[in-house]
C-alpha cells in the first residue's frame, strides 16, 4: 500500500464544513441542524477503502469509504464528526467524517481520519 504521508501526495483539495447549532427558540442549542459553511479549504490525500452496499427502505445503496489525510495544523484538529468535507473541484461531492482525527505515526506532523462519500 503506498505511502500518503509525503507533500507530494496531497492531491486533493477540500472545503471543511461545519454546522453551526441553531436556537430552538428556548435557549437551547440544536447541535447539527444549521446550514452547512466552509471553515476552510485544505491539500488532502484521499485513499479509497472497501466500499460496502447496505438495504435501508428496499432500496439497495452503495458507500465508499476513504482514509483522508492531511497535515496537523491547528485547523486540521478542529475536525470532528460533525463536520463534513466537500471536494474542491467537484461540489456534487460530498464526504460525512465517520472517525474523528488520528495521528498514524504519533509524531504530530499527519492526521488520518475515515470519511464515506455520499452521507451528510
Amino acid at each position: 500500500m503506498p505511502d500518503n504521508r509525503r507533500a507530494g501526495a496531497l492531491r486533493e483539495r477540500v472545503h471543511c464544513q461545519f454546522a453551526p447549532p441553531l436556537d430552538d427558540g428556548w435557549g437551547n442549542p440544536l447541535p447539527g441542524v444549521g446550514d452547512f459553511a466552509t471553515q476552510f479549504t485544505i491539500s488532502a490525500a484521499m485513499t479509497p477503502r472497501t466500499g460496502g452496499e447496505g438495504v435501508d427502505a428496499a432500496r439497495l445503496g452503495g458507500s465508499q469509504p476513504f482514509v483522508v489525510t492531511v497535515r496537523n495544523t491547528s485547523q486540521t484538529r478542529q475536525i470532528t464528526t460533525a463536520w463534513r468535507l466537500l471536494d474542491a473541484r467537484n461540489d456534487k461531492r460530498v464526504f460525512a467524517i465517520t472517525s474523528p482525527p488520528a495521528d498514524p505515526d504519533g509524531k504530530n506532523q499527519w492526521l488520518e481520519f475515515l470519511a464515506v462519500e455520499g452521507r451528510q
